[in-house]
């Protein structure tokens, strides 16, 4: 059996994320494992799967340019992979045209050939009419994604945080101080760069592979701290992390606990689940309980019941994630503009379930990754009106293109005695 290339591979995970509307990361990764790639083979995968996934808008707009009628489904995932490669991506022109064309059916080759021939050709005419295009096309966003951002944040910081969205993300890892102190992390990993406003915090150039598996770091965001250091949590507490999979807040609050008291951590998804236990073993994290529980449905297992009240309640809750859209490429695509109310539903609906496990002037922290009042300051302001046990106490939020760190937002709520 012939060995795939890079754009072969590149172009099934484009098909099979339209075809299945699976997660990207999942599909890409499946189809690496799969498939026997020299590692920079492996990083093109990665580049034209993901580059073209950023700029589906912008890459159907030259398109059409290039073609009045209808184009099929699966040729035009062949054109995009192409125009990224000749438009964006600055491949030689005939490396991207040759091993383009050989993507297709003999009777195909035609099209495709004339049709990257030409967009050379006009290449000076075609990138000045997209950038004569609105922001959703120029920058591959859905338009009402822009609109709102525009209304909420101002025409500029939009443009930014759309800009910031199509930039690959860079590597950042939390040192787990329960096996290794700062310094000698940084002393046996001499690659990694140390964040001065975050100094639990390092910055890689690549996947630090060594370190992850020695359980010497975590890779995070460090905006993911902020819910963390807000919950405040104490060592010899018992804490819930309701929606805790796959483990990144855990690890770091047992840290914060200095791995003495109880952690419960709960996630409706077995799989994730898994990774969990994984995550923990290998951090040397040994206060965490785990459980399998949907907050939405079902009666609470006896376990966790029996372990209420506690002290603290950290919910990282289900969200539109549009704060962290630079990491998850296609969250932009499976949105909806419904989606933003009918999150915030759910999200109370569990903030709900959990006070009655919350200790009096126990900590409840809210947090999300996402963008959006809706899920944000709007579901503050309904679970004060609700619940009248509750008052915020500190809110804080991490803004792209103010922090240079991705989206989150986190309240700190007291129950009242």
């Amino acid at each position: 059996m012939a060995r795939l290339s890079a754009r072969r591979i590149a172009l099934n995970a484009l098909r099979t994320w339209r075809k299945e509307k699976r997660f990207a990361d999942s599909i890409v990764s499946e189809s690496l494992v799969k498939a026997e790639l020299i590692e920079s083979d492996r990083a093109f995968a990665f580049e034209l799967f993901y580059g073209v996934l950023r700029n589906l808008t912008l890459l159907d707009f030259w398109v059409g340019c290039l073609r009045a009628s209808r184009v099929d489904a699966d040729l035009r995932d062949v054109l995009r992979l192409g125009l990224y490669q000749i438009f964006l991506l600055k491949t030689a022109p005939h490396a991207a045209v040759h091993e383009t064309v050989n993507l297709v059916p003999q009777r195909q080759r035609p099209i495709v050939n004339g049709m990257l021939r030409a967009a050379i050709r006009r290449q000076g005419e075609l990138l000045a009419r997209a950038d004569a295009e609105p922001l959703f096309v120029r920058a591959s966003h859905p338009k009402f994604l822009v609109e709102r951002w525009q209304q909420h944040f101002g025409a500029q910081y939009a443009d930014e945080l759309c800009q910031w969205n199509n930039r690959p993300a860079p590597v950042y890892g939390r040192i787990n101080q329960q096996k290794i102190d700062r310094e000698e992390f940084l002393r046996l990993y001499p690659d990694s760069r140390p964040l001065t406003r975050n100094p639990e915090f390092i910055e890689f150039d690549l996947i630090p592979t060594e370190a992850i598996r020695q359980g010497h770091c975590y890779i995070q965001d460090p905006s993911t701290a902020i819910a963390c250091q807000i919950l405040s949590s104490r060592a010899g507490e018992t804490i819930l992390d309701a929606c805790a999979a796959p483990g990144g807040k855990t690890a770091y609050i047992a840290q914060l606990m200095e791995n003495r008291g109880t952690i419960v951590a709960c996630d409706r998804d077995p799989e994730r689940l898994q990774i969990l236990k994984e995550n923990m073993a290998r951090l040397g994290v040994g206060i965490v309980r785990i459980f399998d529980h949907d907050w939405t449905r079902g009666h609470l297992p006896t376990e966790i019941a029996s372990m209420a009240p506690f002290h603290r309640i950290l919910l990282d809750a289900p969200c539109s994630n549009t704060g962290v859209m630079r990491r998850r490429v296609d969250a932009r695509w499976r949105l909806q503009p419904s989606d933003f109310v009918r999150m915030q539903q759910r999200q109370l609906e569990i903030i709900c379930a959990l006070l009655p496990l919350l200790k009096q002037e126990g900590t409840l922290v809210y947090s999300t990754c996402s963008l959006e009042p809706e899920e944000n300051e709007q579901v503050v302001q309904r679970a004060l009106t609700s619940a009248s046990i509750l008052r915020l106490e500190e809110q804080k939020r991490s803004l792209p293109f103010q922090d240079g760190l991705d989206g989150a937002f986190a309240a700190k709520f007291i129950r009242s005695a």
